[in-house]
């Protein structure tokens, strides 16, 4: 399962409006440069999260983007499944009728694909947004320089 470019963005835009104070709102812009995304592809997405319940849109001349949920209870899984639907290694596993595999319905292969799509959910449902801030935040303190002698 590869994660698609729109979807690694929303992400990264999900997780910079998590490290940014509660209650501020924060621009288009700011995400963009932050995460290096491109604008007008982050007003599409900002959209879409604002319908899809994951942030909220303030107006004004003090407006922009807050996460709507607290990062400890979003998972990374959420969000994929919301922008790129659920995790299946192949169409099979996730009911497309539309497969055209002659062994559809008596494959050796389906327990295997079912178990893989099922441990990378759990890596994602597992891992908060949260999650991702406390990382970063600790590999940051393990290269912080220390000009003591």
């Amino acid at each position: 399962m590869n994660i698609s470019r729109k979807c690694q963005y929303a992400l990264r835009a999900v997780f910079e409006l998590a490290k940014r104070s509660v209650g501020n709102p924060t621009t288009v812009g700011e995400i963009a440069e932050a995460q290096a995304i491109p604008l007008k592809f982050l007003e599409f997405i900002l959209g879409e999260l604002r319908h899809g319940g994951f942030v909220e849109s303030r107006r004004g001349i003090h407006g922009g983007y807050l996460l709507a949920v607290a990062p400890g209870a979003l998972s990374v899984g959420d969000i994929i499944r919301f922008v790129d639907g659920p995790f299946t290694p192949v169409r099979c596993v996730a009911g497309d009728k539309g497969t055209d595999c002659p062994l559809h319905g008596n494959c050796a292969f389906m327990g295997m694909w079912r178990r893989a799509g099922d441990a990378v959910a759990e890596v994602y449902d597992s891992t908060t947004v949260q999650d991702l801030i406390d990382e970063e935040q600790a590999a940051c303190s393990e290269y912080v320089a220390s000009y003591c002698i």
